[in-house]
């Protein structure tokens, strides 16, 4: 009887000790602001490591920090290859993988810095007094490009370190615009332009190749990826804007330019009125694969993804009979391929299309993806995967064994202490009887024998959507976390569901986005049980407040 009794506490006890290590709570304030933001995965030439970049919050110094780290492609533990009380971030291997350039506020303005991936001390490239950003290495190494805003009548350096200091002297601090667009979501133009600069990879003076009192890239529609060397180092292609209808903030004409690097022959090779962006040369030097718009002045069309042939100056659609959007491009290394992303029904697929017979092939959905790399022997795909209920982490994917592989999991003690459910999702007649696509997310601890509160969040946009994603602006898990249900609808005018879905609210914001979210409503309180129909709300920024 003693040995049994004995037996039953001790049972007791260790069940108590492991109930007590998993036991979990909802999602605090305190507890997001201490999740590592994970961005920029890097492949290394040799394809056997990834560097990329994690930010951490200082709630208390309400500030945050970013540092570069390393992992290996295979997966393990990850190292931190800077530790500067200072921003260190976008990081670039050299070619030859010798080298790491990237960006640092360690001094006053954003500098270029380098590092070698085994360690040691970083070194200053570049002293710009504009600062610097967006950094990409010309084929061969030897030199660097990368973004500055400066004034665009200033010859020099010099002249815009003088004017940045009369400004800053100034006691006027009125601003004053005498053209648009001199204001883009939080960041104000104030008389500057961004330029790209190219400097030799020991440093030195960096040269303007873009003058004018153009921006690349643009102020509107533009990308990270709107500059890109030639394979042969010589040229550099750009995204600007000389559209005079640009300063009465009407234009979309985003254009795709041609410049050598010593900034002597600048050529426009797209006509098109409408956006064109983000241009990547083919290794081989025969093509530039851009995205592209039909429509001028309709921000929400649809990107395809162009096909330009420099030698025969002629272009193809790729994706023409692809009813999505294109985001991501990346060339195989054969150039054979091109790899792209696009958005589907609130989730990021990744599909390639052959130059050869130009079919398109799926080859990853279902998943939220972002920031592609191919590995240098072109059998892996490295990416950033998130979930409504993770934040991203690294992976990588074996094109032939189609095998998905976790390569990071910087949060996993953070996130083990969480209680934070995966969407689930609705599908209902909306508007005009089409099918409206919706995410449903329940509180933790759910019990379904209870009545809950219901939210129901609007997106922006109105062209944009709810993704499977984990919002660090519009976090549904910071909603569900005091106890209620939240509800999010992808109504008529959404993004990932066709053009002509996102094209339908034209001239109509008001009404089949208004009667979706409604009708999800009535679904939502015939279908769930455990919605209190005594107790609704709704928010949105954006369009979403506009809808409210």
């Amino acid at each position: 009887m003693k040995k049994h009794l004995i037996a039953s506490i001790l049972v007791f006890f260790l069940t108590s000790i492991i109930h007590a290590s998993v036991q979990t709570h909802p999602i605090t304030f305190d507890d997001f602001i201490r999740i590592k933001r994970i961005s920029d995965p890097q492949i290394s030439p040799k394809g056997n490591l990834v560097a990329f970049v994690v930010t951490e919050m200082d709630k208390e110094e309400n500030k945050s920090n970013s540092d570069i780290w390393i992992v290996s492609i295979k997966g393990g533990k990850p190292w931190r290859l800077t530790s500067s009380p200072k921003a260190d971030f976008n990081p670039r291997w050299s070619p030859d993988g010798t080298k790491i350039a990237f960006i640092s506020t360690r001094k006053e303005t954003p500098q270029i810095w380098m590092i070698n991936p085994r360690g040691g001390e970083a070194y200053q490239v570049t002293s710009i007094s504009t600062g610097a950003s967006g950094i990409i290495w010309s084929p061969e190494g030897t030199h660097l490009a990368f973004a500055s805003s400066v004034f665009p009548d200033c010859p020099d350096d010099e002249c815009n370190k003088e004017k940045n200091e009369k400004k800053e002297k100034s006691l006027v601090k009125a601003k004053m615009f005498d053209e648009l667009l001199f204001r883009h979501w939080n960041s104000w133009q104030d008389g500057m332009r961004s330029h790209v600069f190219i400097v030799s990879a020991d440093g030195g003076k960096a040269d303007d190749v873009t003058p004018g009192n153009y921006d690349t890239p643009p102020i509107s529609l533009g990308s990270s990826h709107d500059y890109d060397f030639s394979p042969d180092g010589k040229e550099i292609c750009f995204v600007r804007n000389i559209d005079p209808e640009l300063k009465l903030g009407l234009g979309t004409n985003n254009d795709l330019f041609t410049n050598s690097i010593k900034g002597e022959n600048i050529k426009k090779i797209t006509s098109s009125r409408a956006n064109d962006n983000s241009p990547h040369y083919s290794s081989d030097g025969r093509y530039i694969a851009y995205r592209a718009m039909a429509r001028p002045g309709f921000e929400a069309d649809k990107n395809s993804l162009i096909l330009y042939d420099l030698n025969a100056e002629k272009r193809a659609n790729l994706t023409e009979n692809l009813d999505s959007s294109v985001n991501e491009i990346i060339w195989s290394n054969d150039n054979k391929t091109i790899y792209f992303t696009y958005e589907e029904k609130g989730r990021i697929s990744l599909s390639r299309i052959s130059l050869k017979n130009k079919k398109i092939e799926k080859i990853l959905q279902g998943h939220t993806i972002n920031s592609l790399q191919i590995s240098p022997d072109g059998k892996t795909i490295v990416f950033l995967k998130q979930a409504i209920h993770t934040p991203s982490e690294i992976y990588s994917y074996d094109l032939k064994a189609k095998k998905l592989v976790q390569l990071t999991n910087i949060n996993s003690d953070l996130l083990a202490n969480l209680n934070m459910n995966p969407a689930e999702e609705f599908w209902f007649e909306g508007a005009d009887r089409d099918k409206i696509h919706g995410f449903l997310l329940k509180p933790p601890f759910f019990d379904s024998s209870k009545k809950h509160s219901l939210i129901m969040l609007i997106h922006g946009g109105p062209q944009g959507a709810w993704m499977d994603n984990f919002h660090f602006r519009w976090n549904a898990q910071m909603f569900t976390s005091p106890g209620y249900v939240v509800a999010m609808v992808n109504f008529h005018g959404s993004t990932g569901y066709g053009q002509d879905f996102t094209d339908s609210i034209s001239g109509d914001w008001e009404g089949k986005p208004f009667h979706d979210i409604m009708r999800g409503l009535d679904f939502l309180l015939s279908n769930y049980d455990f919605i209190n129909r005594e107790k609704l709300a709704a928010a949105g920024a954006s369009y979403g407040g506009y809808m409210i």
